[in-house]
């Protein structure tokens, strides 16, 4: 069964059983939580996806880590992951859960990549133009990349809009390379 599937089976009953409980907002902040230290900490994240660490060992870390940091309903999940031998799946149970949530509460995660930090203004034109596009409340990611060169690219899902001066580069030069081979 692919990695996607399982996150997706776990995070599900996850949400609702959260919003049953009336922790949804405070088990969503865990998992937001657990998926930054995933990303910023690549040793937690290879000790998770370690075939050769026992998983009790693992399960171990995870309580060390988080015991009285999360939710109790997000530990008790981190344990029964862990007892099934899973805790290679808890950073995509822990992404398909904030997505669940924010397709729940009508959100959509954009990640806008500029050339420099947005200011309160572009932020809100951002914004603006997620919501116009999507019809969802915006929940933006900034990030900063030099290479793009100018403009910016706007990732919604699967959707891409590129606006900046490299990606109109690359549009320049595949028609040259297109109007040489013709």
């Amino acid at each position: 069964m692919s990695t996607g599937r399982i996150a997706t089976r776990y995070a599900r009953p996850l949400l609702e059983l959260a919003e049953e409980k009336k922790v949804l907002d405070g088990v969503k902040a865990d998992m937001e939580l657990f998926s930054s230290i995933c990303t910023s900490n690549r040793d937690f994240l290879l000790l998770l996806k370690s075939p050769i660490i026992a998983h009790l060992k693992k399960a171990e870390v995870l309580k060390a880590v988080f015991k009285g940091k999360v939710n109790e309903l997000t530990m008790s999940v981190f344990d029964l992951i862990s007892r099934k031998n899973r805790e290679s799946v808890l950073p995509e149970v822990a992404t398909e859960f904030v997505r669940l949530y924010n397709e729940k509460m009508g959100f959509q995660q954009a990640t806008v990549t500029t050339t420099f930090a947005l200011d309160a203004s572009l932020r809100k034109s951002f914004e603006k133009l997620v919501k116009d596009v999507t019809g969802k409340k915006p929940v933006l990611k900034e990030q900063v990349d030099e290479n793009i060169i100018g403009g910016y690219t706007l990732q919604l899902d699967d959707r891409q809009i590129d606006e900046s001066i490299s990606g109109s580069i690359r549009d320049i030069k595949l028609k040259f390379q297109k109007e040489n081979n013709s």
